[in-house]
């Protein structure tokens, strides 16, 4: 995600002016955008070539001088020619945020397509690289909605005093959730159900491999709900970031080697945080069912009484099933797939891996990258054949992804070198079937992806 070059905001221009240096169409365009505020709107120009008679405008038929940047708010420059550049001066020295029109690099602020649900107004913005795309986003934000909201958002408005005064701010918050979102809300209704203790929550929320995109509705309406995320180490910040913007973010950093928080710390959080009325979005990498502990948090949370809920997410190894078009169940080669972690596994755990492999199913190996070449040489000596197909892909689901391919012989006897992050190993007949042309051979000695 790139970087923004402008930060946008909302400009108090009531009680100000708003200057439109010019007389042609592009003048008229603009005055006909700054009428929909409060500001007084002053047209300048010696060259009227548009009728501006039908606008609520002030029309000064004259140069541009240095009085006209008394006040204004900003300024709009629709004039390519000497008085153009003059007003640019002034306003520069004046300290004015300047706009010349069609003229991106020479302007302070940009235009932006808006939706006008007064008093609410959503600006869509392209800091002048593609203003058509803008306008084709504003077009299909507008037509999600509805022309009411804008009595909505005042009557929200109107009743911010009495709200404080009745309601805690996580009350308060859902009241206005409620009342947004209900078709003729009852407002004393409303006030009524939100008095009170508020009762927390906890969604545990499935982040999937890292892409935002793949990103579950509902994961991104919780995020939007949530009063506190509490995110792994593995959740791009991008992810997280989805969330609420005034949400306390809390990072409990748990990753190979490096724990900040034990998982019982981690549970005695999201239980004190719901105890005290907060909606917590515990975000969890890939899905939380899935090698996520989900299980040990749920325990910790119905102990307590908390209410909670599961939001799946994909899981690695479907992501990295996706990014290789590998069919994990495929008809007379795999009836199966089994998820499993390489890290602790027994001699039991490996007999058992070893003959549903030979018997046809896919495994797909979790938290194994490290000890890769061991585990293969493990299932080897338990009878599976050196020839069954391996692949592994890093970062399954991410743009900087990485895939190796080979024989489960040549992964027993080569010192694998991965490049950062986590590895889904999949071993079994159906990883031939997938599309591995671009994978680095696992065969060559000391591989390394930089």
């Amino acid at each position: 995600m790139g970087a923004l070059n402008t930060f946008p905001v909302s400009v108090k221009v009531e009680g100000q002016r708003i200057v439109i240096v010019g007389g042609g169409a592009e003048a008229l365009n603009k005055a006909r955008l700054a009428i929909k505020t409060t500001a007084e709107v002053v047209i300048v120009s010696r060259h009227l070539e548009d009728d501006f008679s039908a606008l609520p405008v002030t029309v000064r038929n004259r140069p541009v001088v240095p009085c006209d940047m008394f006040g204004a708010a900003m300024v709009f420059v629709a004039d390519h020619g000497e008085d153009g550049a003059l007003a640019q001066r002034l306003a520069r020295l004046a300290g004015v945020p300047l706009n010349v029109v069609d003229v991106p690099q020479q302007c302070d602020f940009y235009t932006p397509s808006i939706i006008d649900r007064a008093p609410l107004s959503i600006a869509i913005a392209s800091e002048g690289e593609a203003p058509v795309l803008a306008r084709l986003v504003r077009a299909r934000i507008e037509a999600m909605l509805s022309p009411d909201l804008g009595a909505v958002a005042r009557l929200a408005g109107s009743l911010r005093d009495r709200v404080a005064s009745l309601l805690s701010k996580p009350q308060a918050r859902r009241f206005y959730e409620a009342l947004v979102t209900t078709p003729s809300p009852d407002v004393e209704a409303l006030l009524d159900s939100h008095r009170g203790e508020a009762a927390g929550i906890v969604w545990l929320i499935g982040a999937g491999p890292g892409a935002e995109d793949l990103l579950t509705l509902r994961a991104q309406r919780l995020l939007q709900e949530a009063d506190v995320i509490v995110h792994d180490h593995l959740v791009p910040d991008a992810v997280v970031e989805m969330g609420r913007r005034d949400a306390e973010r809390i990072s409990v950093g748990k990753k190979k080697g490096h724990h900040s928080f034990t998982q019982a710390q981690i549970n005695a959080l999201i239980v004190r945080l719901a105890g005290e009325g907060k909606r917590v979005a515990r975000l969890k990498s890939g899905d939380p069912m899935v090698f996520g502990r989900a299980g040990e948090e749920i325990a910790a949370l119905r102990k307590a009484g908390i209410a909670y809920g599961i939001v799946p997410g994909v899981s690695a190894a479907l992501a990295a099933a996706a990014d290789t078009a590998t069919p994990v169940t495929l008809r007379k080669v795999s009836t199966g797939l089994v998820f499993a972690t390489a890290h602790g596994a027994d001699n039991d755990e490996l007999d058992h891996w070893a003959a549903l492999a030979g018997a046809g199913l896919t495994l797909a190996l979790y938290m194994g990258k490290s000890i890769a070449g061991p585990v293969a040489g493990r299932l080897l000596a338990r009878g599976l054949s050196p020839q069954t197909p391996v692949g592994i892909v890093v970062n399954a689901g991410r743009a900087d992804r990485s895939l190796h391919a080979g024989m489960l012989g040549e992964l027993a006897a080569d010192d694998i070198r991965l490049s950062d992050g986590p590895a889904i190993i999949f071993i079994g007949a159906a990883v031939a079937a997938g599309d591995w042309q671009d994978a680095a051979q696992i065969a060559v000695r000391t591989f390394k992806v930089a």
